[in-house]
């Protein structure tokens, strides 16, 4: 038995090391989609019972919430994709020491940020939801929604980790089935606590909560029955300089965008706050959602494309490297593309999924339009996002995050909606998307320059994969 599981585990290394890519990514994508379309129904499910079941006010307070409530999201990923490429990596350069005490060091450093972010968040959580725009009932309401969400930091941080780390393995199918009993636990609590016992937006946090916390059992499950790729200890605390600082450091990258992510809501959400009414936030607030979810695919190919990178990066196959960028971030835009055009044919019956019987402008149709506009391209820069950190390089993924943010968007929205009022937020965001792609499309260029100069130089020496 447990020679057809290492038997197993080494046939899945061999297949993303020797495969053809087409059938690799084909192999690997569909459960990482599937997961991430289920984790991205979270939000969504928030917006739709929320706005069906309470009202505007209560859709407005969640809208300004939801970006502080991703901190902890934000944590999970900074330990997740970080431990994700040091593991893939590992695998590829069968670095077992490393494989062995990545587990110990995911737990301390799970716990260390769950603590920190718990103690500042619980300490200044009105003040925060004043700062993203909040005002009267919504700030109430957001304060009461993200304190909740809170509670169970722990779970957003460790079941994210925990999933990606899954998926680092090319475990797609097994993290699409985690997440996906995650979700229906969410969703059916959701449906009691706001529906049936009428608990509003705190109803609407504890359900996420006790889906999150069944997202980390199942995680915790898995680790301690010996299912993963490598040796994992579950019940192990330990701080190893050089992995660690490599969890860190690669992992920095999504740490930053989601950090970023935030800074953009706080300047959004007051310029809404300032130049338009309660309607023009909750209306931002569930297009942000919806153009977010129709991101999922992308966000799965992601997933799906960081263990191909790191694993062959790990065996020097650079070359596969590359292939598995093209055909990963072209794939990606062919399946946005249906989806990305019916929004657009239709936007006023997706947008009253989660605003029942609201009227909607000419103005607001055009506004929705206009952010959904560069949405398919983004592939190439989500894509991007998962190369540098797979290739061992954090800082190019964390300065397209960083200058899109605080480059670009912050005096954008500074000073456009102040111009031109609400759609300046609309108009603005179109225009900063467009110059990061052009941007990133340079750096990736610039990268695949480096790894072909390794290929070459590597060449000589004729280093091949063997199981």
């Amino acid at each position: 038995m447990a020679t057809t599981l290492v038997e197993e585990k080494e046939k899945q290394k061999h297949f993303i090391l020797s495969g053809n890519l087409w059938k690799v990514m084909a192999d690997l994508s569909w459960p990482a989609i599937v997961a991430m379309v289920l984790y991205g129904m979270n939000s969504v499910m928030d917006a739709f019972f929320v706005g069906r079941y309470v009202g505007e006010a209560a859709l407005a307070g969640v809208s300004v919430a939801y970006p502080l409530s991703q901190i902890s999201v934000a944590f999970g990923s900074l330990i997740g994709v970080g431990a994700g490429s040091v593991l893939s990596i590992a695998l590829g350069a069968k670095d077992r020491k490393t494989q062995e005490h990545l587990l110990g060091n995911v737990n301390l450093l799970s716990l260390i940020v769950t603590a920190v972010y718990m103690l500042l968040g619980l300490a200044f959580s009105t003040q925060l939801i004043a700062m993203m725009g909040g005002r009267g009932e919504a700030l109430i309401l957001g304060d009461q929604y993200f304190r909740i969400t809170i509670y169970g930091a722990f779970f957003w941080v460790y079941g994210l980790a925990g999933n990606m780390i899954i998926r680092a393995e090319g475990k797609m199918k097994t993290a699409a089935v985690m997440m996906g009993f995650g979700l229906a636990v969410d969703v059916i609590f959701k449906y009691l606590f706001i529906v049936v016992f009428q608990w509003g937006v705190e109803g609407a946090a504890w359900a996420t909560n006790i889906g999150m916390l069944v997202y980390t059992l199942v995680s915790w499950l898995y680790f301690s029955k010996g299912w993963a790729t490598f040796h994992s200890k579950l019940a192990s605390l330990r701080w190893d300089q050089k992995i660690g600082t490599s969890v860190l450091r690669l992992g920095a990258s999504s740490l930053i965008m989601s950090v970023m992510s935030l800074v953009q809501a706080i300047f959004v959400f007051n310029a809404l706050s300032k130049y338009g009414t309660t309607w023009d936030v909750a209306f931002y607030g569930v297009v942000y959602r919806i153009f977010t979810f129709l991101l999922t695919p992308i966000f799965g190919l992601m997933r799906a494309l960081q263990p191909v990178i790191g694993i062959n990066y790990g065996a020097r196959q650079y070359d596969r490297v590359i292939s598995s960028y093209k055909i990963f971030a072209v794939t990606a835009l062919v399946l946005t593309l249906p989806f990305w055009l019916l929004s657009i044919a239709i936007p006023g019956p997706i947008l009253g999924l989660m605003m029942k019987d609201a009227a909607f402008s000419g103005a607001d149709l055009l506004y929705f339009r206009v952010y959904m506009a560069i949405l398919p391209v983004l592939s190439f820069i989500f894509m991007a996002m998962t190369l540098f950190p797979s290739v061992d390089k954090g800082k190019p993924a964390a300065m397209i995050g960083i200058a899109r943010q605080l480059v670009f968007y912050v005096p954008v929205m500074i000073f456009l909606p102040k111009a031109i009022g609400v759609a300046g937020v609309y108009y603005g965001s179109l225009a900063i998307d467009a110059v990061i792609i052009l941007w990133t499309l340079f750096m990736v260029r610039k990268e695949f320059s480096q790894l072909r100069q390794k290929a070459r130089s590597d060449k000589p020496e004729s280093i091949a994969y063997s199981l």
